[in-house]
């Protein structure tokens, strides 16, 4: 199993004390460093400050937003960080959810699979540097009876495939993931329920002809080092409520139907509840301490080592940590403390 680290969606916290965190990964032999972005930061511009600042680590976009871009621009963007980082980026890609797909990109949050299916498509087409040509139901290229004529990518990236990756929460988005993707971004990855999703990913691998092998389950966890357990779990607490209450509307919640699934329905609706009336500190203390413990790494590092297992068990090759907030130097030592612990568990795959 190696290791990752998410340095978030930005906005605030795209400082030099981030990057910093970014240079610590890379010196401890980190496999990558991923960036997000929501209606703040966008991940390209962060990625391509840490490759500038880094040497063998990846940088990968988890994930670049699928409604805030063309797949022709998303293309010239991975080629552009390719080239540039030394063949050091994952194209990590999400549709988002409907409320910034259509109130911050303006874009209908409508048939996201078969969106994202011809998205990925056109990007991998874009990427061979042969004449784009498309015939989709959502993009026809070059428009038809226009001035537009089939371009070429005059950008060559390092490698001849960028690896892509599908964050996915849904049983059908994490089949697509595991049929058209090289790798699956997941969330609130618990190793005691993550046998569905394990099946649905070979489901998706055999409609393409293909195991489970080179394939990269890269959940993000978070990571709080410390002695009390209560106090590690109240900022895992505050992030669980604002996706499972705060990430959607009453209607359409992902990361809520996927805590009803996990046998967690009667909290989850409670937990909705009270962020949508605006109750957020009570709606993180209705998240129930064994969500937490089951989807983060929690506790004293010994505890954190002995629970690593089950996530290489569960199917787990990357597994990615988001670090709580707080001083830089200690964010460190959590990364430097997980590392050791991956060693003394006897998972550590070669360099990290």
């Amino acid at each position: 199993m190696r290791l990752g680290l998410t340095l978030g969606y930005g906005g605030t916290s795209v400082t030099h004390e981030v990057i910093a965190l970014a240079r610590h990964a890379d010196r401890l032999g980190y496999s990558v460093v991923w960036a997000a972005e929501a209606y703040g930061s966008d991940a390209p511009t962060v990625l391509a400050f840490v490759a500038a600042q880094t040497e063998r680590v990846d940088v990968g976009s988890a994930v670049m937003q699928i409604p805030g871009r063309t797949p022709a621009c998303t293309a010239m963007t991975a080629a552009t960080l390719d080239g540039l980082s030394g063949g050091r980026f994952r194209l990590g890609l999400g549709v988002s959810g409907p409320q910034v797909s259509e109130g911050w990109h303006g874009v209908r949050f409508d048939r996201p699979l078969e969106r994202t299916r011809e998205y990925v498509e056109i990007v991998r087409t874009t990427l061979t540097r042969q004449p784009l040509r498309y015939d989709g139901r959502h993009w026809t290229l070059p428009i038809p009876d226009g001035p537009g004529k089939p371009l070429r990518l005059t950008v060559r990236p390092v490698r001849e495939r960028i690896p892509v990756y599908l964050a996915a929460i849904g049983p059908r988005n994490v089949e697509l993931a595991g049929e058209i993707a090289d790798g699956w971004l997941a969330i609130f990855f618990a190793p005691e329920h993550a046998a569905a999703s394990l099946e649905w990913l070979r489901c998706g691998r055999a409609v393409a002809g293909r195991t489970m092998a080179g394939f990269d389950v890269a959940p993000t966890v978070p990571l709080v080092v410390g002695d009390d357990l209560d106090e590690c779990a109240t900022p895992v607490r505050a992030y669980s409520a604002l996706y499972l209450g705060g990430m959607g509307s009453r209607e359409h919640n992902f990361y809520n139907d996927h805590a009803v699934r996990m046998g967690y329905a009667d909290a989850a609706a409670r937990i909705q509840e009270l962020f949508l009336d605006g109750k957020h500190r009570a709606a993180a203390a209705a998240v129930p301490f064994e969500f937490v413990d089951q989807t983060a790494l929690i506790g004293p590092i010994a505890r954190i080592r002995d629970r690593l297992p089950a996530y290489a068990e569960a199917g787990t090759t990357t597994l990615t940590v988001s670090l709580a907030p707080g001083a830089v130097e200690q964010q460190k030592a959590s990364l430097r403390a997980l590392t050791d612990a991956l060693e003394d568990a006897g998972l550590a795959d070669g360099p990290q």
